[in-house]
């Protein structure tokens, strides 16, 4: 499969002059900017830097970035899932994972998550796509935003409904493991039947290596 990446951006106006949504970025690109301090959800923040610049150079990884001056204050990624992951299992090219979208925080209020998203799926390819994202809650800003688990669910799944991903049932222990955590969907309308088919094979893989190991199947 041809991972073909086209590039758009968008600016619009904020508190304190102008913010602009773009990519996917290269590598080499995204070494244009700075990386804001507070961008430290996943690891420290220069760790986090060198990770983005790795996936842009990925054949199907995107890095979709918000810049301020110079600097980048947003940014969400896509990529193959992990190979530790269930959804690897299938070696699936059209399977991609939503891995990380983070703003920092004295950005928020103004969708940049939302944006980010939005301007992600502009590009047609993605539309060969499965995209996925597991939302656990410990991963979420709960303490930052003053939000109950619930309240940021909501929050969340608004967001990623800007990109058209919405919840989808599973097995996979870790998301069934607490009830705010879900699986987030967005399967492109040129996914052949197969994939799909495929895909829900994993959705549910220990039900089904249940039932296989039962003889049922």
């Amino acid at each position: 499969m041809e991972h073909i990446k086209t590039f758009y951006e968008q600016t619009f106006e904020i508190n304190n002059g102008s913010m602009t949504i773009q990519g996917p970025l290269s590598s080499q690109e995204l070494s244009r900017y700075s990386f804001h301090e507070d961008l430290n959800a996943f690891r420290p923040p220069a760790k986090q830097f060198e990770a983005l610049k790795s996936i842009a150079d990925f054949p199907e990884g995107r890095i979709i970035a918000a810049t301020h001056n110079d600097m980048i204050v947003g940014y969400v990624t896509y990529l193959h899932p992990d190979p530790m992951e269930r959804w690897s299992e299938g070696n699936m090219e059209n399977l991609i994972e939503l891995g990380a979208i983070e703003v920092a925080p004295e950005f928020r209020g103004y969708r940049v998550g939302s944006r980010l998203l939005e301007l992600s799926m502009h590009d047609e390819y993605m539309e060969n796509y499965i995209i996925i994202s597991t939302e656990y809650y410990w991963h979420w800003d709960l303490k930052g935003t003053r939000l109950s688990i619930w309240n940021y669910r909501k929050v969340m799944e608004k967001m990623m409904g800007a990109g058209g991903l919405t919840p989808a049932p599973t097995d996979d222990p870790e998301i069934i493991s607490h009830p705010a955590n879900c699986l987030m969907v967005r399967i492109g309308k040129n996914v052949p039947e197969e994939s799909i088919e495929q895909f829900d094979e994993l959705r549910f893989l220990t039900r089904n290596k249940y039932r296989k190991a039962r003889g049922e199947v």
